[in-house]
């Protein structure tokens, strides 16, 4: 029973809907080859996306450890399904110490496994700095001394690193090389996840007001934060449209038709300062989630399905 009692403690720890976000992406970048070389150099994928989980699991078991003051204020304030954190370490259900050693063992882990796809399956002299750069965007989003979520850097690092990297690295594995369609594929999912992050400071603002954790929302207040909010979503709808016209398959679009309703439904709500009613920014925090998820998804049925 304590057994099953610790693995879900780790389970929660490891935020698996959260996993997701920068999974998708990776899986996105490993099949934009796939439109010239027809083929997917599966090991190389396994071992590529277990150093992009090893890597997320560092930034949540530090995002836990270092943020622990305001989630337990914002679970008092205005606690909802997507802020304060897990709860797991405010409730005591594990030692903080362990927590952060085990952040410690996972990141020295995705070295490992940066070493062994360059070196033993020859993927390019980029794995290891790719890796590296995702450690140092991921690892310090709320761990000392860089503490980016501190500088207001946070929100532009989680773009990159859950944005532009997994696709580039998952190109990269599978080809040695960087197409230029990488970017133009990372921009919307860009915009995407910088707003799920974003959104997702609106119900903590209380909290991080109170212990001065300058994210942006802190810095700029929430109607500033909705207006760039309405910017990213509709930036983020037409760099897709754009992406299409650089090699994305046509199919990517009527996957992604009903996503790009959702993104402007949810930034015509902000603009309306719906973020003031807790329920309906609950809704907007998944639908935000869900556009991200959405774009990713479209993509992805873009390169699968038979031309």
């Amino acid at each position: 029973m304590f057994l099953l009692k610790e693995i879900k403690t780790w389970i929660a720890l490891s935020r698996p809907p959260f996993q997701v976000v920068g999974v998708l992406p990776f899986i996105v970048g490993s099949l934009l080859p796939l439109k010239t070389v027809q083929a997917l150099d599966v090991p190389v994928f396994l071992w590529g996306l277990f150093g992009v989980v090893l890597v997320m699991l560092s930034t949540y078991f530090n995002g836990e450890v270092h943020d622990i003051q305001e989630d337990r204020l914002s679970v008092k304030l205005e606690k909802n399904i997507f802020s304060a954190g897990t709860q797991v370490l405010v409730q005591g259900l594990i030692a903080p110490q362990k927590v952060k050693g085990a952040s410690y063992g996972v990141i020295g882990t995705a070295l490992l496994v940066a070493v062994i796809l360059q070196f033993c399956y020859k993927t390019g002299p980029w794995t290891i700095p790719l890796g590296i750069s995702g450690i140092i965007t991921g690892f310090y989003y709320s761990k000392p001394p860089f503490r980016w979520v501190q500088k207001g850097l946070g929100e532009i690092f989680i773009g990159y690193s859950y944005g532009w990297l997994p696709v580039a690295a998952g190109a990269y594995l599978q080809t040695g090389h960087i197409d230029s369609i990488v970017h133009w594929v990372s921009l919307p999912i860009i915009c995407s996840v910088f707003n799920v992050i974003l959104i997702n400071e609106f119900p903590d603002y209380p909290a991080d007001i109170q212990v001065n954790k300058r994210n942006l929302v802190v810095r700029f207040g929430k109607e500033r934060c909705a207006v760039i909010y309405a910017v990213m979503a509709l930036a983020g709808g037409g760099t897709f449209f754009v992406s299409l016209t650089q090699g994305v398959p046509a199919a990517s679009l009527f996957i992604y038709l009903p996503v790009g309703v959702l993104s402007c439904a949810s930034a015509g709500m902000m603009l309306a300062k719906k973020f003031n009613h807790r329920k309906l920014l609950e809704r907007m925090c998944l639908i935000t989630y869900l556009v991200n998820l959405g774009t990713c998804f479209s993509y992805i049925a873009g390169f699968v399905i038979p031309r």
